[in-house]
C-alpha cells in the first residue's frame, strides 16, 4: 500500500498541465493495463492539450519505466 504522504502528492501533482491530469491517475491507467504511453493518452487525456505532449510525455513515459521496474 501506498504512503499516505505520497498518495496526497500524487493526487496535487499534475503531470499534464494543458489537461490538468493528476500523476494519481497516470499511476492508476498503468495499473489497470496501460503500457504505453499511446494507450495512457486514449485512457486519460494526456498529451491531447495545447502543447501536445511535449510537456508530459516525458514524464509520463517515466511512470511506466518505474511502475515496470518495482514490478
Amino acid at each position: 500500500m501506498e504512503d499516505k504522504e505520497q498518495l496526497i502528492m500524487d493526487k496535487l501533482t499534475k503531470v499534464c498541465t494543458c489537461k490538468s491530469i493528476t500523476r494519481y491517475k497516470i499511476k492508476r491507467a498503468i495499473e489497470h493495463g496501460c503500457e504505453d504511453l499511446e494507450s495512457i493518452m486514449d485512457r486519460t487525456g494526456a498529451g491531447t492539450g495545447y502543447c501536445k505532449g511535449k510537456n508530459c510525455s516525458e514524464p509520463i513515459q517515466f511512470l511506466i519505466d518505474e511502475y515496470w521496474e518495482n514490478k
